[in-house]
């Protein structure tokens, strides 16, 4: 059984909406304007003879009445502003706290309901399972609100009682009263319990543990059992009476808070103190009970929701007049139990069989089995469907859970809503049950594509199908399942459709690569990627490149099969045009394709590799052909047809192969430099020797190719040469000690390209400072002769070399060495040589010289050392001297520089990166005509020729410019100037597009105020000026009409952020105007439109106007006169405190402000 709160005076006018066509009966008079006073408002309890004449029931009659109890308990409590832990309200039942009470319904399978109290508190009701509202609250206090704590003192041997066997009892206590209690360890002096809690929580805590030691205390104890509703008249006003009750007695008298659903009262102490509390206690409770009566009302289960109302509405119009009245309802049962003043529970029967009657006239319900398994589908995305049906035929449909797996929905409401909400449920019932699922397999790559960006692609399958359900598996799933689920007919043309997209996704998805030298990268891709941006255009394919640092030469071309061929095509035309390339075909049976292609491609990579790096294209396998195309220089491709032959004939006498095993550091040493090595084993024994490339996990495997007597005669040479390698000496060599550095810099640059070249020999060069120039080798024999004569050149390199100065002004530094020093770098690798620039010098530079024409004094700042041998020196001198920037004048028109420079810079700029020069644009002050560009010399001319261009450009839009600055004036009464703008300019701005001009209208302080100016070709400002014409002829057939609606019901005609009055002139199509804030007539509202249309907005707006302000004069509250706190000296009563306003057992809190009835099934 659960209680009805009382709702407060300022909530009266909320509740009293609740039943608009319901009259109520009672003390209130007819006449609505009437103020009653006090006493016929809140009447006095009667004599303690009353009841009994009136009854005609003994006093003992309540001791009859048997508790009625219910599995399913609800619970109130109000959390004040003071105790949330969440205090954002901007967004109420979408923050943290809405998110607290999801997770604490999930797990405990309580349901929680929030309200938010006029003092920004917090209410919570909670229904379901006892153990379930207990569990509930238990989290939402220690989630939704602050914490505190309290310490209680009793006897230290109390404290195992207050624990219990196996800590059961204290378990029970913590869940019971929300709270977590410390009790100190037994060898614990301190005897004080500490709880943590809320406030109300802590009190009931407190109040529990004192039970527990009063029941071990060796003094009388003595347990009474009086209704709840009569506590706080044996307690009185702020516990004052049971405080001298206490005094009088000598005895300790503990009543449970209101908010704990327990109604025994225990009493403590001396034998003779008790039984005299409790006489005096017995006295209070019969005096009150004999002015307290019980009546039932029946009334069906299903309709006790709509009798408490939306939020206890309904039934808070009938507490709120009769406060002293309990009203108790029961779930599942047909009851609803009045408690209270026999007065007042006859007049509280009276209204309720009013409503009950009412009710039962324009309600009914109806129950429909529909398959728990389309029971989600009429709910719909976020409820789409089922609040769709709510709000159209005014109903409430409840559907079970799933949980429950139970097909019984039940609609109540309206009775031919409740007909018309069956029908449509039903209908959309036997829809689904002719629904159709089909799976289509679908390549889960090619999930994305169908979906697209940001689903867009999926909403247009979706738009055009709406009646199918498109679900696709999750992207960890790994699947290629995609379900369609819908009408038969639907679904198999959604199935179709989705197919044939299929199909041209994978007929676009077709690949190729092609082989382009890594040289020619960079033109196949353009200045600003231009060539590639117009080949993945005009052949709508896509175009991918291998990274810069990559050593693959392939370029892959993706798209339709006859596109990705042009493109090949195209990409290949350019390669042919920069080189002097090659093409030859050689006709090779297709059975010996893979043999030739060998195992991952080793076989033709090697031919590719040993051909000087020619590109050989095999046609794809199945196709049959026997063609293999060869491309690249002449001579080479020439070598590896011949080479290819040679192979294929091979394959077909007799192949025979062998592997033999190698360190990976011994390969390049067996193959040599260029290849010199293997080529030599090759040309004496005729066969083929294949090393691994990189990616290859079996590094030390070598493959022999051949004819069975040419493959041993190989085998046997490069075993000789590994077995060679295998032997392993030291061996010194005298280097010059200056010389050292260039070995060991760079982190031993030199010496890992020494050890990968020659077989992994190791050089060890003496510690700095030891003056000593010898150097040790050690590695296989071969290897370190080898090495040693390497370094022997690179020592008369180094010897041979000579510094050569370079003068370049250190101005000139920075563009000498480019971005990041590229332009050196790319200097110090074509000519081998290095580059060493001076310090910057800060001081001040001789005054500057344009393109070195005058000879400078030479610093140290601006010269620049190159180091290498006398020959490579000079080509890079040669090279720096090339990159010193020179300047020339382009004389361009003042007028045209500020378009030149762009917005931001952003043209200027452009033109500095495309053309890889500097451009100085005078300043305005000066109205120079001359423009400065430098940079290298054939960088300055582009730069000057695409300037030149650019002025052209410019003055041809000038040109356009004047043609277009042609101007008509219209006269137009500035009233229709919003309309011609229109919403948000949305009129003018079309105007302005579809005939390219720009209309001007006045400002506010201009003299002209009804002159608007049009701007543009002259053909044009004269056809836009027509339209405006023809449009303010046809706003002159307007009238406009000035109403005069109550200031107070503007806002809600007017609704959340115009809403409401948008919606209204779209339907009348007016223009309605309310007055500005400070206008002098603050009711004025002016409404514009075709006279039949005026009149009909305003007869609405009047009605709205009469519904409002009938709703605002119920809003004035509970008035009474003669009130008590009226008198001089009195003050008001405080209405949310259940000291002053004690009610019957309704175990809500005390400041609770909101009368919730049970959640109804």
């Amino acid at each position: 059984m659960s209680s009805v709160a009382v709702l407060t005076q300022e909530s009266f006018a909320e509740h009293r909406s609740g039943l608009k066509d319901v009259e109520i009966t009672g003390s209130v008079p007819e006449d609505e304007a009437y103020i009653p006073t006090y006493l016929e408002a809140f009447p006095p309890l009667p004599d303690k003879s009353t009841p009994g004449e009136k009854t005609g029931e003994p006093a003992g009659a309540w001791s009859k009445i048997r508790p009625i109890k219910a599995s399913v308990i609800t619970q109130v409590f109000h959390v004040p502003l003071e105790e949330r832990r969440y205090k954002d309200n901007s967004q109420f039942g979408e923050g943290e706290e809405a998110k607290v009470c999801l997770d604490i319904m999930q797990k405990t399978g309580a349901h929680i309901e929030l309200s938010l109290a006029k003092d920004q508190g917090l209410s919570i009701m909670v229904t379901g399972k006892l153990d379930s509202v207990m569990k509930a609250r238990k989290e939402i206090v220690a989630r939704l609100q602050t914490q505190a704590s309290a310490t209680v003192l009793i006897p230290k041997e109390h404290h195992r009682f207050v624990i219990g066997k196996n800590g059961e009892k204290l378990q029970e206590l913590e869940l019971k009263t929300a709270t977590k209690i410390a009790i100190p360890r037994s060898d614990d002096p301190n005897a004080n319990i500490r709880i943590t809690g809320t406030k109300d929580g802590i009190e009931k805590a407190r109040h529990e543990i004192q039970l527990i030691s009063a029941e071990q205390d060796k003094r009388a104890v003595e347990r009474l059992s009086f209704e709840k509703a009569f506590h706080p008249f044996i307690s009185g006003a702020y516990n004052r009476l049971v405080q001298e009750l206490s005094q009088e007695t000598g005895a300790r008298i503990s009543i449970p808070p209101p908010s704990v659903p327990k109604d025994e009262i225990v009493i403590t102490g001396e034998k003779e103190a008790v039984a005299m509390a409790i006489a005096r206690i017995r006295a209070i409770y019969e005096e009150k009970a004999k002015s307290v009566i019980v009546v039932e009302v029946i009334a069906p289960a299903w309709l006790h929701r709509f009798i408490i109302g939306k939020k206890g509405q309904n039934i808070g119009r009938i507490t709120q007049q009769l406060p002293k009245v309990h009203i108790e309802f029961t779930d599942g049962e047909e009851r609803i139990s009045l408690e209270g003043p026999t007065e007042e529970v006859e007049q509280a029967q009276a209204q309720m069989q009013e409503i009950i009657k009412d009710l039962m006239a324009r309600m009914d319900y109806a129950e429909i089995n529909i398959d728990h398994r389309f029971h989600r589908h009429l709910i719909g995305k976020n409820g789409a469907n089922i609040n769709r049906i709510k709000e159209q035929y005014k109903v409430s449909v409840r559907i079970p859970q799933d949980s429950e797996r139970c097909g019984l929905v039940r609609i109540e409401g309206d009775p031919q809503g409740v007909q018309l909400a069956r029908k449509e449920l039903m209908d959309m019932a036997q829809r689904m049950e002719n629904e159709r699922t089909k799976d289509l397999i679908i390549e889960q790559k090619f999930h994305r594509s169908i979906i697209g960006q940001k689903g867009e692609k999926i909403k247009e399958v979706r738009d055009k199908f709406p009646e199918v359900i498109i679900i696709f598996p999750d992207q960890q799933q790994k699947s290629d399942i995609v379900q369609l689920r819908g009408p038969k007919n639907e679904v198999e043309k959604c199935a179709k459709f989705l197919q044939k997209l299929i199909a041209e996704l994978v007929e676009s998805s077709f690949s190729i690569s092609v082989p382009i030298h890594k040289q020619f990268h960079k033109n196949i891709i353009g200045k600003g990627g231009a060539n590639i941006k117009k080949i993945r255009e005009e052949t709508n394919t896509k175009i991918d490149l291998p990274m810069e640092n990559s050593n693959s030469e392939m370029i892959v071309i993706t798209g339709k099969k006859s596109s990705c061929e042009a493109a090949r095509d195209r990409i290949l035309a350019i390669q042919r045009e920069l080189a002097n390339l090659k093409e030859a075909e050689v006709s090779i049976p297709a059975k010996l394709h893979n043999s030739l292609i060998g195992s991952k491609g080793s076989l033709v990579r090697s031919v590719m590799e040993e051909c000087g790096g020619v590109h050989i294209h095999f046609p794809a396998e199945g196709s049959g052909l026997d063609k293999v195309t060869i491309r690249g220089p002449a001579e080479e491709v020439e070598r590896a047809k011949r080479q290819l032959l040679q192979l294929a004939e091979e394959k077909q006498v007799n192949n025979f192969s062998v592997e033999l095993q190698a360190k990976p550091e011994y390969h390049k040493f067996l193959i040599g430099k260029g290849g010199a090595n293997i080529r030599r084993v090759r040309d004496r024994t005729g066969a083929r020797i294949i090393f691994p490339s990189p990616d290859e996990p079996e590094q030390e495997h070598i493959t022999i190719m051949g004819k069975e007597e040419a493959v041993w005669l190989a085998q046997k040479e490069l075993e000789t040469l590994i077995k060679n390698l295998d032997d392993v000496i030291e061996d010194s060599l005298v280097v010059d000690p200056r010389h050292h550095r260039h070995f060991v810099c760079r982190r031993g640059q030199v010496l890992r390209e020494l050890a990968e070249e020659y077989g992994g020999v190791a050089v060890s060069f003496p510690r700095t400072g030891t003056q000593s120039d010898n150097i040790t080798l050690k590695g296989p024999r071969e290897c370190v002769d080898a090495a040693k004569k390497r370094i022997q050149e690179i020592v008369q390199e180094l010897e041979s070399q000579v510094n050569v100065e370079v003068l370049i002004p250190q101005r000139y530094h920075r563009a000498v060495m480019g971005a990041k020093g590229c332009k050196i770098q790319q200097i110090t690798r074509e000519h081998e040589v290095q580059i060493k620039f001076p310090d910057r010098d800060e001081s001040q530079e001789p005054a500057s010289q344009e393109n070195g024409d005058t000879d400078l004094i030479p610093r140290k700042c601006d010269i620049i050392i190159v180091t290498g041998r006398a020959e490579k020196c000079e080509l890079a001198r040669a090279a720096l001297l090339a990159l010193v920037p020179v300047t020339i004048d382009v004389e361009v028109s003042y007028d045209l520089h500020r378009y030149i420079i762009g917005q931001k810079g952003a043209g200027i700029r452009k033109m500095m990166e495309d053309y890889e020069v500097n451009i100085w644009v005078p300043q305005p002050e000066q109205q120079s005509d001359i423009i400065k560009i430098t940079g290298q010399v054939a960088s300055v001319e582009r730069a000057k020729q695409g300037l030149l261009q650019r002025v052209k450009e410019l003055q041809a839009e000038q040109e356009d410019r004047a043609l277009r600055s042609y101007k008509v004036t219209l006269s137009v009464d500035p009233k229709y100037h919003p309309k011609i703008i229109g919403r948000k300019g949305a009129v003018i701005s079309q105007i302005r597009k579809d005939y390219d001009v720009n209309v001007q209208f006045p400002d506010k302080g201009d003299e002209q105020q009804d002159v608007i100016v049009i701007s543009g070709y002259e053909r044009n400002a004269n056809e836009a000026r027509a339209a405006i014409e023809q449009l303010v002829a046809a706003l002159q057939d307007m009238v406009s009409e000035d109403i005069r609606l109550d200031r107070r019901v503007h806002a809600r005609i007017i609704g959340a952020r115009g809403k409401a009055i948008r919606k209204l002139m779209e339907e009348f199509k007016v223009d309605i105007r309310f007055p500005q804030p400070g206008s002098e007539d603050p009711s004025k509202v002016t409404v514009t439109g075709l006279p039949e249309n005026v009149d009909n907005a305003i007869d609405h707006l009047l009605n709205l106007e009469e519904e409002y302000v009938s709703w605002e004069s119920l809003a004035k509250g509970f008035v009474v006169r003669d009130a008590p706190w009226n008198a001089q000296g009195n003050k008001a009563p405080d209405m949310s405190s259940a000291e002053e306003f004690p009610t019957f057992g309704s175990g809500i809190a005390p400041k609770q402000t909101s009368a919730w009835g049970p959640k109804k099934c």
